[in-house]
């Protein structure tokens, strides 16, 4: 077998790192939204290669569209505008008229690109089959404050039945932003509540929005990768500048996590690839909301070790830590600490207490290479003093051939042999001729 660093393709080698991604995602249900603003961009072609894509790996599709852009441009011609009121749209008689144009004239378009199968073109050999209908049942926001909001409605039930029926076909649903009353009226619904609560109603495995802009970024204007609800609800609360479509979905997003849709994805839709690069890749594209933590901290246990292996064995080749057996680390492995990422082992560490001279010998300290600039080697630096702190231990210490400079760059100090334990004396390997690092925790 040919290892990864005996590949000089690199096509390869993403085919081969997207493989687990392509099993994982055979099958299931993905609920995709985006604005009008993506179908009338000259790129949007693109993007429905992309989904044509999705759809021949085995993933079933419904996509959720927008059409503000298309819905303005009518109202102009018509002289006439769209008004918000407290951040909801007043849909009255005559934008009425437009959204349901609009939303039309999207849909058939999004219907004839689904429809190619030139081929010199992605869509070669695809036979996608599109499937509309009134999926949503809606009622009216009403009147709010004294506004009367007309046809401007909320989403009051998805027949999910219907489709379920048409994504087992192997077609790809397509819903406009509209829903439909049993007394047959028509109401303006955002597309993005309308996408969280389809994506809840068919307990989808995903929803992804595919936003204006870069998504979710921090005060710096650095993206943002992986959320939680209640960090959402704390950026809502104190980032009141946050772009409204941004907001939407985000509040949509929080909903959808919180209602059991295990994985809510926020993308740059103008990013060419963002969407197969944000499933098919471990770093993704975009910002992924959980409902548990995408990376984590936590103790190692039995069914970490091939993980563990991996992250150790190619320093133990080097020589830069001592080897050890995999039923040594059957025996040891509540020793170690793992920080995982999406079900992969980034980073490890273990910590062995001498609990008679308040000492712990801190060890196998490795972080991933294609993870070591993120900071996660101080953050699980941190965790284990702070485990150590627990056990009543008042000083750390270890031995090390390669990494001095950077533990003593975080507090630790050369010091000689003698301040080992005993015990820890007596198993030094004098060939290795490894320097001793102690340091002192605060608060001990």
């Amino acid at each position: 077998m040919v290892s990864k660093k005996q590949t000089t393709d690199p096509f390869v080698t993403w085919f081969r790192d997207a493989s687990p991604y392509i099993h994982a995602h055979r099958g299931r249900t993905f609920v995709v939204c985006f604005g009008g603003e993506a179908v009338a961009d000259r790129c949007f072609p693109n993007l429905i290669h992309d989904l044509a894509i999705l759809q021949g790996l085995g993933i079933r599709l419904v996509l959720v569209h927008g059409a503000r852009p298309q819905i303005e441009e009518r109202l102009q011609t018509r002289g006439a505008k769209m008004q918000y009121i407290d951040g909801l749209r007043v849909t009255d008689d005559t934008a009425l008229a437009c959204v349901k144009e609009a939303a039309g004239a999207v849909r058939v378009e999004i219907e004839a690109l689904l429809s190619m199968g030139l081929s010199n073109s992605p869509m070669a050999g695809a036979r996608i089959r599109a499937a509309s209908g009134n999926f949503v049942t809606a009622k009216p926001i009403g009147v709010r404050n004294g506004t009367d909001y007309g046809h401007t409605g909320e989403v009051r039930r998805v027949d999910s039945a219907a489709i379920e029926q048409r994504l087992e076909t192997g077609a790809i649903a397509i819903i406009p932003p509209i829903g439909y009353s049993p007394t047959g009226e028509v109401f303006n619904l955002s597309a993005a509540d309308v996408a969280a609560s389809v994506a809840i109603a068919l307990g989808a495995d995903k929803l992804i929005s595919l936003v204006e802009g870069k998504g979710l970024t921090d005060s710096r204007g650095r993206l943002i990768t992986n959320v939680v609800p209640r960090d959402v609800d704390a950026i809502l609360s104190r980032r009141k500048r946050l772009p409204e479509d941004i907001c939407q979905h985000l509040r949509a997003a929080v909903t959808a996590c919180r209602s059991g849709v295990n994985r809510i994805h926020l993308l740059d839709r103008k990013g060419d690839g963002a969407l197969l690069q944000e499933l098919f890749t471990r770093d993704g594209s975009g910002t992924l909301i959980t409902a548990e933590p995408y990376e984590e901290t936590r103790t190692a246990t039995i069914d970490d070790i091939g993980g563990l292996l991996e992250l150790l064995t190619p320093l133990e080749t080097e020589g830069v830590l001592v080897r050890r057996s995999r039923e040594l680390l059957e025996t040891e492995i509540k020793r170690f600490t793992l920080m995982e990422r999406d079900g992969m082992a980034i980073a490890c560490a273990a910590l062995y207490p001498y609990a008679k001279e308040g000492m712990a010998e801190l060890a196998c300290v490795v972080v991933h290479p294609d993870y070591r600039d993120g900071g996660r080697g101080d953050r699980l630096l941190e965790q284990m003093e702070t485990t150590a702190r627990a056990q009543g231990i008042r000083q750390l210490f270890l031995l090390t051939t390669h990494t001095a400079h950077w533990f003593r760059e975080r507090g630790f100090v050369t010091a000689d042999l003698k301040s080992l334990p005993i015990k820890r004396r007596q198993l030094y390997n004098y060939r290795r001729n490894s320097k001793v690092l102690i340091k002192q925790l605060s608060g001990s």
